[in-house]
This record gives C-alpha cells, sequence and structure tokens, in this order.
C-alpha cells in the first residue's frame, strides 16, 4: 500500500485519506501459521531455479531497501501493484467486495507489460486461481506484501500492529500460503504494509533474506476516480529506473486499469522500456 517510510528512510507521507484502504477489521494479531522458529533459517521457499538478484544488507547488516534502479543504464521503468487484502477482511470478501482487479492483469497481458505484484497471503488464499496464473505468467513476478496486511511498526495509517516477535513469522506464512495457491516461485523481495518501517522491523526480518522494495514515484491511484489525474501524475513522475507504486485492487483503486493504458503507450513513446523490479535490482547489484 501507498504510505509513509519512518525513521530510517525517506518519508512519503500521501494524506489520511489513505487510512481507509487498508479496511483493518479488528487490532487482533493473525494466528501464527507455525511457531517461531527456534534457529534462523531462510523465510524465501527453496527453488531449484537461480536465486533472483538481491542487495547486500545495508549498514549494520540490517535489510537492504531499494527504492529506484540505476538512472543510467537506459530508460527503464517497473510497474508494481499491491494486491492489498488485510487478514480482518475476509466478511467483506465474502460479502462481495472485490480486492482483486482480473480487469487491470489482463490489460496489462493485453499490452505485453512486465509487472511486479506485491501480493499478501491473504489475498493468494482468497484468490488462488488468480494467484497461480499470475505467479505461472512469464510476464509477472509475484513478491511478498506480508500475510496479513498488518503494519511493522507503529501509527501506520490505523492498520493493526504487529508485535516484533510475529513479523517474520508473518513473512514466512505468506510465502506458505503463495506455494499454496500454486505460485512456483515467489521471489525475495518484500515490500511493507502502509510502506512503513524504522530500523526495528529492518533488524527484525534481516534473516528473512528479503530485499525490502519502496517506490520513488506515486501513482496516486488509491481511492481516485479521475483516471487522468493518476496518469498525468504518474507520466510526471517517472524518470530512467523509477519504480512506480499502484495497486491491484478493483474497490480501493479502481481507475487503475483504465490509467495503465494511458501510461503505456505514452512511456513506450518516450522511450522508456517496461520491466520487473528484479531486472532493476539486478542492474543496482551489477548483475
Amino acid at each position: 500500500m501507498i504510505s509513509r517510510v519512518r525513521g530510517v528512510t525517506l518519508a512519503c507521507v500521501l494524506g489520511a485519506t489513505l487510512a481507509s484502504l487498508t479496511g483493518c477489521g479488528t487490532a487482533q494479531e493473525p494466528p501464527a501459521a507455525h511457531p517461531a522458529p527456534s534457529a534462523p533459517r531462510a523465510a524465501i521457499p527453496p527453488s531449484s531455479s537461480p536465486r533472483p538478484p538481491t542487495l547486500a544488507p545495508g549498514p549494520g547488516g540490517l535489510t537492504p531497501v531499494f527504492r529506484n534502479g540505476p538512472r543510467t543504464h537506459g530508460r527503464t521503468v517497473a510497474l508494481t501493484f499491491d494486491a492489498d487484502m488485510t487478514a480482518g477482511e475476509g466478511p467483506r470478501a465474502a460479502a462481495g467486495e472485490r480486492f482483486d482487479n482480473p480487469r487491470l492483469i489482463a490489460a496489462l497481458r493485453a499490452l505485453k507489460v512486465p509487472a511486479t505484484v506485491f501480493m499478501t497471503g491473504r489475498w493468494a488464499e482468497q484468490y488462488p486461481v488468480q494467484a497461480r496464473s499470475i505467479g505461472r505468467d512469464p510476464l509477472f513476478e509475484i513478491a511478498n506484501h506480508s500475510y496479513s496486511h498488518y503494519a511493522f511498526t507503529g501509527d501506520c495509517y490505523d492498520l493493526p500492529t504487529l508485535s516484533q516477535d510475529r513479523m517474520r513469522a508473518d513473512v514466512e506464512r505468506a510465502y506458505t500460503a503463495f506455494r499454496r495457491a500454486g505460485v512456483p516461485e515467489p521471489m525475495p523481495y518484500f515490500r511493507f504494509p502502509g510502506g512503513c518501517y524504522d530500523r526495528l522491523a529492518l533488524k527484525t526480518l534481516t534473516s528473512a533474506g528479503v530485499t525490502v522494495v519502496q517506490w520513488d514515484v506515486v501513482s496516486g491511484d488509491a481511492f481516485a476516480t479521475d483516471a487522468d489525474a493518476v496518469a498525468r501524475q504518474v507520466l510526471e513522475g517517472v524518470r530512467p529506473g523509477s519504480v512506480v507504486v499502484m495497486h491491484c485492487t478493483t474497490s480501493a483503486a479502481p481507475v487503475t486499469e483504465r490509467a495503465v493504458r494511458t501510461v503505456v503507450p505514452e512511456l513506450r513513446r518516450r522511450g522508456f522500456r517496461f520491466v520487473k523490479v528484479s531486472e532493476l535490482i539486478g542492474d543496482a547489484a551489477g548483475r
């Protein structure tokens, strides 16, 4: 979700209206998928494929944070889409609220746009067929947006807050949900719910082996009703190596698909090439 970065990095404050996007329900933490491991082990599920590029740990060995690719490696841009669903939103989905956006995914396929989807484990549980389809399509890559979409810091857009001892388990539980949905190769990238994090959260996730992915272009698609305004905001912000944050949630971001249909041809006209986040990280890591 679009939000602010706290403590360690640049702030990205978007306004109080974003709080309602969380639909956070109860402040109770989700049940753990399994007991916390007694010894550190990687949260990333094992794979027979070469490991995707990641960044080296930050200062003090903290989990690394990626915001954009190199500005000098050509006119590349990564569109990212947060597939948000909070652990307490099951009743709303059962009542007919759509946390998915099949039309958006279909548009990306029709336009042949590579993209990275930051998915919550709860979203994958609610829409396993879609999660599997996205995860098996070489046009896309699925990355981790937590299981519960609960905050990893306090005071994060009214999201319920995870305790420190549940943070890593929540990340692991999302990977478990992806595997159960049939996603073969989820990426070792993580986006904090609300984009909110601090030094403690980065330290806690060090042993998970993930690279945190933020952004440098905010689309403003959350609760937007004007697709042209969203498109203008993206087009005004994109630079070579940019990471654009958008949403894959019909109820909370209803005009994203229409905005994408404007953004993609215009950026291509300007000479930009669309890539997944993994390519930008590979460029930054020198791979």
